[in-house]
């Protein structure tokens, strides 16, 4: 019986070599696998309790599960949950993961017009979330794990006094969200090592002093290209025109076709199934902010009311996917996606950007230094 192994240029050896060298060819072969996604190092880290995400946050598996994957991208191995200590204040789903009042509140609804007391109390939040993302930023560089940006984002919160706010929200498994590459939003910090040339967003929300603030960056890693350069200056260009039109009287509706205006004119999409929301006391809630044009969004701004935007732009398709894990939204061609956020407070005059970058943060956008 001969066995139908390819011949040349394939993967395989020749029938040939299986047949005289197969005692130290299998090495080879051996090599090969441990290089593999999947295998080599995430088998040893299997082996020391990290996992594969499933189901929400609520399972994890050894093996890598199955997927029509889009891109190149593919999920590594978590780390276990990290602690928060006892002397932080929590949010209603640190315990078990499910939110009690965010769900069935009236802000669901209404959009809320906050007290000066809650204002005041954002904004120090939102500082602090500030602090913590540029800290993060400082991390990055190739060789670097998501799941070490997501170690510095949980103790700069909790050194500040915070809970961060996705941590078992909905039973996310993670500190921050981590999205890399074709990564639209909500991937979950792991142990893969950050690649010269990738791009990637962090995700941070503090939950300090009752309130939560809500920011992302996306940054580059290494030296980048000049398509993922030019797409990621576009997202950042998307939020800064959407958020020079915030003022009273605006209908919330007018962001998505100030964003999508300028998606498009630049050759990009805006993703669709992910929006800007109400935040304050409650992590999501009125109003709901499109990003898109022709948008169905309801109601005007009033001075007082906080929300996020947060536009995600994607180099090909807007088209999603969801992978295995139930959070990681990836495009649904395989490519790149970029996006920024920040937490708005309108006022009489405007808006305050809550989330502003401070004197402190990491110079690493090079169309704000020219």
């Amino acid at each position: 019986m001969e066995l139908k192994l390819p011949r040349e240029g394939a993967a395989f050896c020749t029938q040939d070599c299986f047949k005289a060298s197969w005692t130290s060819h299998k090495s080879v072969h051996l090599k090969a696998k441990l290089s593999a996604p999947g295998t080599g190092e995430n088998s040893s880290l299997v082996s020391e309790g990290w996992r594969y995400c499933i189901k929400k946050g609520q399972a994890r598996t050894p093996k890598l599960p199955h997927f029509d994957w889009t891109g190149t991208l593919r999920p590594y191995p978590i780390s276990s949950k990290l602690t928060v200590p006892a002397h932080i204040e929590l949010p209603d789903w640190a315990l078990d993961g499910t939110p009690k009042v965010e769900p069935n509140s009236d802000l669901q609804h209404v959009v809320e017009i906050k007290t000066p007391d809650q204002i005041e109390r954002m904004r120090e939040t939102c500082r602090i979330a500030r602090q913590v993302l540029d800290a993060a930023a400082r991390m990055i560089r190739p060789g670097v794990t998501t799941d070490e940006i997501d170690r510095v984002v949980h103790e700069a919160t909790i050194t500040a006094g915070g809970y961060p706010s996705p941590l078992n929200y909905h039973f996310f498994p993670k500190s921050c969200c981590t999205s890399v590459n074709e990564v639209i939003c909500h991937g979950i910090p792991d142990s893969r090592k950050l690649e010269d040339g990738d791009i990637v967003n962090i995700d941070v929300t503090v939950y300090y002093k009752g309130v939560h603030g809500d920011l992302n960056e996306t940054y580059f890693v290494g030296n980048v290209d000049e398509a993922s350069r030019q797409l990621v200056q576009c997202t950042y260009e998307c939020l800064e025109k959407a958020i020079s039109i915030v003022k009273p009287g605006v209908r919330f509706r007018e962001i998505g076709e100030v964003i999508n205006r300028h998606a498009t004119m630049s050759g990009f999409s805006v993703v669709k199934s992910y929006c800007g929301h109400g935040i304050g006391e409650l992590f999501h809630c009125a109003p709901n902010i499109p990003h898109y044009s022709r948008n169905k969004a309801v109601g005007v701004m009033k001075v007082g009311q906080t929300f996020t935007i947060e536009p995600m732009i994607n180099a090909g398709v807007w088209r999603d996917r969801m992978w295995p894990d139930g959070w990681t939204a990836v495009t649904a061609d395989g490519k790149c996606s970029a996006q920024f956020e920040h937490t708005l407070l309108v006022t009489e005059t405007g808006v305050e950007v809550l989330t502003a970058r401070l004197p402190s943060s990491p110079k690493v956008y090079p169309w704000l230094n020219a």
